[in-house]
C-alpha cells in the first residue's frame, strides 16, 4: 500500500512538473498569441504594459511648398511624380494628401534637392 502511495505521489509530481515546463516554454506561437491578446486588451482600454509609438504626420501647405520652389503645378507634379490633377485637388482643398504623401511632401519641402537626386533628376 505504501508503495502504491509513493508511486501515485511520484506520478502527480511528475505531471505537475511537466505542466510547469509546458507553461514556461516560450515558443514563437505562444509569444504571438500573447502579443495579440495584449493588443486586444490595449485596444479595449485595459491597462496593459505595452509600448506605443505615436508619429506626428505633418500638415503641409502644398501650394506654399511649390511656390517657394518657383515651380508651376505641372512642373512640380512632373518633378516629384504626382499627377497635375491630384496636385490641383490638394491645393484647392478638394482632397487631402494621405499620411505617407504628407511625409513625402514634408521631405520635399525641407530637402528638395535630395528627393530629386533619389528620383533621378538633375540639380
Amino acid at each position: 500500500m505504501r508503495d502504491e502511495r509513493n508511486d501515485l505521489k511520484q506520478r502527480r509530481q511528475s505531471a505537475t512538473k511537466s505542466k510547469i515546463v509546458r507553461k514556461k516554454r516560450n515558443t514563437v506561437g505562444n509569444r504571438i498569441i500573447e502579443g495579440l491578446e495584449e493588443a486586444v486588451a490595449w485596444s479595449r482600454g485595459e491597462n496593459v504594459p505595452v509600448r506605443v509609438s505615436v508619429v506626428r504626420i505633418p500638415e503641409i501647405d502644398v501650394r506654399k511648398v511649390r511656390r517657394q520652389m518657383g515651380l508651376s503645378q505641372t512642373q512640380f507634379a512632373a518633378k516629384f511624380g504626382f499627377s497635375a490633377a491630384t496636385l490641383r485637388n490638394w491645393e484647392q482643398g478638394r482632397v487631402r494628401p494621405d499620411a505617407p504623401t504628407r511625409v513625402l511632401l514634408a521631405v520635399i519641402a525641407k530637402y528638395p534637392e535630395n528627393v530629386e537626386d533619389v528620383l533621378g533628376g538633375t540639380r
